[in-house]
């Protein structure tokens, strides 16, 4: 392939569709508005599925040397009820910030071009004879559209010394919701999602807001915080896209649809999409058919989320979970990756 793929944003999706077009034998020229990597809002969950893209995309042993935290359990509470089960195989936690850096590293490696603190414009920047990977992020005309005066969602995030745990603990209560879980040199990842007017209620206090109820408050207090508290928003949910503007420009990670962080399923859907992403356009497969094999792998799960979602701040029907198998409820909101593997000639 003569004309290089161009791929936009550094994170997970757009460094896996970089390194799976190098695969491919493509030039590949990757633009990130950051100057280097830095700490994102992101529950730094990988789902057990994670283990088979980072060995499809030779990152593996790497990963491991990291030593992220094996996480075994998942655990939901909904005031002083608490519902647990043991996850079909084992999930991993690692900060975004070493992620990024780690599947960076193997693109540049692979002979991928990084240009940073550069902001791509199409309308300036001559891509009429490229493919583009569009990996930059949520789709920002929908968060334009997050107006003031609607009580619009923050995320938040902030890492902490102690408390280490081998479970993924998600806590929910009428405000919103707070997710704990391990990742790499013993430190626990702590992030949410709240209203913009529980923030303003608390002073944008996080501290003060993530041990807002006696069961969170119980988790978090052997903990000591060593991360600042790092802020996005406003958040807006999307679903896969199903059409591009043009057959060249492939969407992947929250740029081809934000599904509800709760569900851990953010990091597995970025580099499943950002791998099947960075083929398609080697391999010169057009866009219209490589959305259409998105739309077959994540319909199913971003429905179900979306449900979950709508339910999150009315706890007499969010306690109905309880009553389900953990092992459905993770199922149900996560693509299954062996799916992935037999895509219009994805794999």
């Amino acid at each position: 392939m003569d004309n290089p793929v161009i791929v936009v944003g550094g994170g997970p999706a757009g460094a896996a569709a970089a390194i799976a077009a190098r695969l491919e034998g493509a030039l590949v020229r990757l633009i990130e508005r950051r100057r280097s990597p830095r700490h994102k809002v992101c529950g730094e969950f990988i789902s057990p599925g994670g283990r088979y893209c980072m060995e499809s995309l030779g990152v593996w042993e790497e990963f491991s040397a990291l030593s992220p935290c094996c996480i075994t359990r998942c655990k939901l509470h909904f005031g002083r009820r608490t519902k647990q089960w043991r996850l079909p195989e084992c999930a991993w936690g690692m900060s975004r910030l070493q992620l990024d850096s780690l599947l960076l590293r193997k693109a540049v490696r692979l002979g991928t071009e990084v240009s940073w603190g550069e902001v791509f414009d199409g309308r300036r920047q001559n891509f009429a004879t490229s493919r583009l990977v569009v990996a930059s992020g949520r789709n920002n005309a929908l968060r334009r559209n997050a107006l003031p005066g609607t009580d619009r969602l923050f995320g938040f995030k902030a890492h902490f010394r102690g408390g280490l745990d081998d479970a993924v603990e998600l806590f929910f209560d009428k405000y919103g919701y707070v997710g704990v879980s391990g990742i790499e040199d013993q430190l626990t990842n702590v992030c949410g999602i709240a209203q913009e007017s529980v923030l303003r209620k608390y002073r944008f206090d996080f501290d003060a807001l993530v041990r807002r109820s006696p069961s969170i408050a119980d988790r978090l207090d052997p903990l000591r915080r060593t991360l600042r508290w790092v802020v996005v928003g406003p958040i807006c949910f999307s679903p896969p896209q199903r059409r591009s503007l043009l057959d060249r420009v492939y969407p992947a990670g929250d740029a081809l649809g934000f599904i509800d962080p709760f569900t851990g399923s953010g990091i597995l859907n970025a580099l499943l999409t950002g791998r099947m992403a960075g083929r398609a356009a080697a391999r010169g497969v057009s866009a219209h058919e490589y959305l259409d094999a998105c739309a077959s792998l994540l319909t199913r799960p971003f429905a179900f989320s979306s449900v979950l979602r709508s339910l999150t701040n009315r706890m007499p029907f969010l306690g109905c979970a309880l009553y389900l198998p953990g092992q459905l409820l993770f199922r149900w909101t996560r693509a299954r990756v062996a799916s992935a593997n037999h895509l219009y000639r994805m794999e």
